[in-house]
This record gives C-alpha cells, structure tokens and sequence, in this order.
C-alpha cells in the first residue's frame, strides 16, 4: 500500500458541509465527518473520498506525488499569467470637466468653465510615448473624465498620435471612451467609426433613477432623455454593441435592482454589472443619504442575481458580469482581466491613470484620492520623469508588495484567496496603510458574501443554474 500526502489546501464552511480549495483553484465540498477524517490523515485508500480528493489534486500518493505537483503547478502559472503582460490599460484623463454633476461622482468633476482643467497637447504628446514604453504587446487606452467630450480635440490627436507610433510599434491596439453620451453628435460618432473606438457609459436604472442622481450643470433637468438620444444615435453609427453601460449602486437604486434589469433588457443591453458605490469624490461626501450597509448590499446583488438567473431561464440571455468574473476564476484556470480579482493587484501591474496635468496615478481609485487632497498613490509626472522611474520606482514596488493576498494577513488563509484580488487604495482608505485590516474591511466582506452565495448556488447542483453560469463563461471566450 503507497503512503498517502495530502497536498496544501484552505477551507471553508458553508452551510453544514466544508468547502475545500486547493493551490490553483480547484474545489469540492465535503461533510464534517470527512472532513474529520481528512485533518486526522485517517483517508482510506481507494474510498470515494479518496478519488474524489485525488480527482481535485489534494491528495497525492508517493507513485504520483510530483505528477500532482507538476499539474498544480502548471495551472497556477496559468491563473497567474496576467503577470507576463505588463500595463495594458492606461486611462487618460483628458477633462476634469463635466456638463453633469452627479451626486456620487467618484472623480469630483468641475464645472464648465474650468479649462484650465483639460489636458493640453504638450502633457497629451508625452503620455502616449510613456504609453508606448510599456512591454505590453495589448494597449488599450481609455479616455476619461470629467466628460471627455468636453475636450474631443484632443482625443483625437492622441488616437492619430497613436496610430501613428503603432505602425512601428506593431501592438494591438484599442481604444474606449467613458461618456455620459449626452454631448456625442454625428461628426464625433464618424470619427469612433472610422477609428474602431468604443464606448462606455452610465445607467442607473428607470428614468426616476437616472435623475436623482445624474444631473446636469445647466439646461435641462431630464439627463435620462439626453441619454437616450445618445445612445440611439450612438447605435445608429457605430452598431448595436459599440456601448456599454454601468451601473452604480445607490440607496437610490439598491431595493428595486429588478427595475434596473428590467431598464437594461429593455434597451437590449446584454448584461450588467452590479457596482456598488465607492468611497471617493462627491460619493465620500454624499454616503449620508447615498449609502448602505455592505448587508444591504449583498443581500440586494443575491435578490439582483436571482432575478438575473430565472429571466435567463426564461429565454433571455443577460449577464451578471460580476458573477461571471467570478464564475470564471472558480470553474476555469484562466485569469480575467478585471484588475480588481488580481494577486498581486492589477494596479500598475494592470493599468494606470494619467491625469490631465500629467500626473500618473496607480489606479483611478488613486486618482479620485488626490482629488480629495491625498496624492498617496502617485507615480510620477510624464513631463519629467521617465517610464522606468514610474513604473519600477520605489513608490510602485511598494503598492505591489502590499497587494499579494498570499502574504497578507487573513487572506493568506483565506478559502477565496484564489478566486480574489487586492485592493490597496481602498485598504488604505478604509484603514490608512496599503495592507488594510480583513475584519473591518467593507470591501473584503462585499466580496466574501457574494462569493458564499455563488459557492452555494454551485453546491445546488441545479443544471438550469449551471446552463446559465456556462451560457456566461462561453460568452467571455
């Protein structure tokens, strides 16, 4: 009889039965009493429990104990390959202006009349060659705000700026505006086409929903008709596809996300992502009347996401593209590229933000910190400092020192630790260092009570629930 090993694992209970994960994601649920008979070593050989740990590459004998770390091993590298790609994403605030001003605007945006607030030529022309420098052979260059449009000349004359590095370059190359639509007119949508860029925008919900918050500085109070008209001109230009919304999560909203769904569907959007709010910019100074428990929170995205479920088992194909990121960390080895579910974090790693002056930030949520006085989390200036002083200075390998839950206090331990990522701008907002504290943190808790429902939904074993969490994971392909 060949010895028994078991291979390193967490755990997890949840509702009577005990959630086993091992190094490179692969779970399974057990009972207590196996579970008992799993931490005593009293495993029989050749039992169900004994395939069933061997099938998820916890438990190896001496004949195929390094035929088990060699299949580990390789599917951990596979779940850690966002790491061979170096800064995909950078998003350039070309604006801080606004024509809306939205009561939980995260950026803190500025009125009209704040030009000096736009990018100019000078800092645009720098920071697509600091784009440049990246290794990365993807580069996805994000326009924001502010409303970008506000600023359009420039846009494009970093895109044709760009494009024209890129003939030599050779990198695959794209480009997304975040706009609130409401300025896009025809000559804007062309030059979209012509140039394959694509749009990101805001919905909260119903027209009621899309007003409380979302208001404009002068002109009309109905932000939701302007809206609309954007959208449909936008859909008329560019496609069907060309736009993608997201929601924020409002005590405005948060008790009627079914509505929001229905809004989505309604306008033939073809998934949502449920966001909650953050803690930065007007957001920080709102949360009185904006704000919720992360209970409240989770409680509405498990009601949220059930809704989501059934219409789908009804016909109807809709996304929940936060469970689907999720999904796919559990039941695939592959990485996503949501910079928020990487260890180390996605950012700098993932993407950065230049600001309009210039300045380079480790992550919009680093950003939208300055803009409440605390630069804690910026790089660098694109006017006087070089890429590697930026991206491999010491303020850099700082942040992502901090952000590997392997060697963070209660995440190391965690049964998540594969499925999550790091934070360390909202650890340090929550907490005032860039490690946080595990049983104070809103944010770990939010992600640790979505994982607990989409971990039971699994355990049902339900094949309506399981076609449709594929029918997601195919999408992503």
């Amino acid at each position: 009889m060949s010895r028994m090993q078991l291979m390193p694992f967490w755990y997890r209970r949840l509702d009577g039965e005990v959630l086993l994960v091992n190094q490179c994601g692969d779970f399974i649920f057990v009972s207590e009493e196996d579970f008992k008979l799993i931490i005593s070593d009293n495993i029989r050989q050749h039992s169900e429990l004994y395939f069933r740990l061997k099938d998820k590459l916890l438990l190896a004998d001496e004949n195929d104990l390094e035929l088990q770390i060699a299949l580990t091993s390789n599917q951990l590298r596979t779940r850690k390959a966002f790491l061979n790609e170096f800064t995909s994403l950078h998003m350039i605030v070309v604006t801080c202006r606004c024509n809306f001003k939205c009561s939980y605007c995260h950026a803190s945006s500025m009125d009209l009349n704040s030009e000096d607030r736009d990018m100019t030529w000078e800092v645009a022309q720098k920071t697509v060659e600091m784009i440049f420098a990246s290794p990365s052979l993807d580069i996805k260059i994000e326009f924001q705000g502010g409303e970008p449009l506000l600023n359009f000349e420039i846009i494009r004359d970093i895109v044709d700026y760009a494009e024209m590095l890129n003939r030599f370059a050779k990198k695959n190359l794209q480009f997304v505006i975040c706009t609130n639509l409401t300025l896009i007119d025809n000559t804007m949508l062309e030059y979209c086409k012509a140039h394959e860029i694509f749009l990101s925008t805001s919905l909260d919900g119903s027209r009621d929903v899309q007003n409380a918050n979302r208001k404009p500085r002068v002109g009309s109070s109905d932000g939701y008709t302007m809206f609309i008209d954007g959208l449909m001109r936008a859909r008329q230009v560019l496609g069907a596809g060309a736009c993608s919304p997201l929601l924020t999560v409002t005590r405005t909203n948060l008790n009627d996300l079914n509505s929001v769904v229905d809004e989505y569907m309604r306008l033939k959007f073809n998934g949502v992502f449920i966001r909650a709010l953050n803690p930065y910019g007007y957001a920080s100074t709102n949360m009185k009347a904006l704000g919720y428990s992360v209970d409240e929170f989770v409680s509405a995205y498990k009601s949220a996401l059930n809704y989501i479920i059934r219409r789908n088992t009804e016909g109807h194909f809709f996304v929940e593209y936060f469970a689907s990121l999720l999904l796919k960390r559990i039941l695939t080895p592959f990485p996503t590229g949501f910079v928020d579910l990487q260890s180390p974090c996605g950012n700098i790693i993932g993407g950065v933000i230049y600001d309009y002056d210039g300045n380079v930030y480790a992550s919009d949520e680093g950003r939208m910190l300055a803009r409440m006085g605390d630069r804690k989390f910026l790089l660098g200036n694109v006017r006087r400092d070089s890429w590697q002083s930026i991206f491999k200075g010491s303020k850099a390998q700082e942040i992502v020192k901090a952000s590997c839950l392997e060697t963070l206090s209660e995440c190391s331990m965690c049964a998540y630790q594969m499925y999550c990522g790091s934070d360390p701008v909202r650890y340090y907002t929550e907490s005032g260092d860039f490690y946080g504290r595990r049983p104070s943190s809103g944010a770990c808790r939010k992600t640790k009570g979505i994982l607990d429902y989409i971990f039971y939904l699994l355990r049902r074993d339900d094949d309506e629930i399981n076609s449709v969490f594929w029918s997601w994971l195919r999408a992503q392909c």
